[in-house]
């Protein structure tokens, strides 16, 4: 058990960082495994609270993958896939719409108010706008149909700013209206990434089940600390950056050239990740960085 003298220690060390952090807003993507085990999801929502309780000024755009798959299951809905992405049908997002909003995010807001904070749920449908979405099939080029899955092409972030001017945590899902009146289900990745651009956060973390960009996949310790953007095009090359982790990094790039300061990738299965990222010397995980960045 720590002793009060060194539990003292802890809260200088984030001394400064809670004055450099103050008043700035971090945009928090929260998804992976880490959101299956409800006591890790209490845990990060109570941090989550914890920063806004202390000057900064959080927002929460959260994934719901598996909670998605499981209600597909349980309705007989097959599950098909293409090029890595659900084939999201007619029926399908209306599944998606509801398990987002009814489920996760309402679970999301429940933990943040239990812990004291004061939370706005926000559905993407009001301040994304999409174009449907089409695949291209890596092996021979040819464009596939994806259904209801939609690229973001405006951001309304009013909604958000109304909220955390209010002293609310905004909670937002990651669905976006169509130009044609349809819902379209969105990647929450780039969710986050297109919301981080629009309201020009200082920080934007991705909370997930890996421990950051891992040099050797199969080594938990082989975490690279920093990424500089112009070392993207070698690691890809490399084979250090492959799979699902190439449209992250593609749109954490494209986030930093929109002018977020830093991109941070953190493993949410390890206690108090969140503020071990911000709030110490050492930090945890992955940041990506621009060039021409301090570090």
């Amino acid at each position: 058990m720590k002793t009060t003298i060194e539990k003292a220690d802890i809260l200088v060390e984030a001394l400064p960082y809670i004055q450099k952090f103050r008043h700035a807003m971090v945009l928090v993507k929260f998804g992976g495994s880490s959101m299956e085990d409800p006591v890790l999801v209490e845990n990060t929502m109570r941090d989550v609270v914890l920063l806004e309780s202390i000057g900064l000024k959080p927002i929460v755009v959260h994934g719901g993958g598996k909670a998605i798959s499981a209600e597909l299951k349980k309705q007989n809905i097959p599950v098909r896939f293409v090029n890595g992405l659900r084939y999201t049908d007619e029926a399908t997002i209306g599944i998606v719409d509801d398990v987002l909003h009814r489920q996760v995010n309402r679970m999301l807001v429940q933990f943040g108010e239990s812990a004291g904070g004061r939370m706005a749920p926000i559905s993407g449908k009001t301040i994304f706008v999409a174009e449907k979405m089409l695949s291209k099939d890596p092996a021979t080029g040819e464009t596939q149909d994806v259904g209801f899955v939609g690229d973001i092409v405006q951001v309304d972030p009013a909604p958000v700013l109304a909220a955390l001017e209010d002293g609310k945590i905004p909670v937002i899902t990651p669905l976006a209206m169509g130009r044609d009146g349809h819902i379209y289900n969105i990647n929450a990745d780039i969710a986050a990434c297109r919301a981080a651009e629009a309201l020009k956060t200082r920080k934007l973390v991705f909370l997930s089940d890996v421990p950051g960009v891992m040099r050797d996949p199969a080594d938990e310790k082989s975490v690279i600390p920093s990424i500089r953007t112009d070392e993207i095009d070698t690691l890809i090359r490399e084979k250090v950056l492959s799979g699902g982790m190439l449209p992250k990094i593609a749109s954490c790039v494209h986030a930093l050239q929109c002018g977020i300061n830093k991109v941070h990738m953190i493993d949410g299965r390890v206690r108090h990740t969140l503020l071990l990222e911000i709030f110490t010397d050492s930090g945890i995980g992955t940041q990506i960085v621009r060039p021409d960045s301090i570090m």
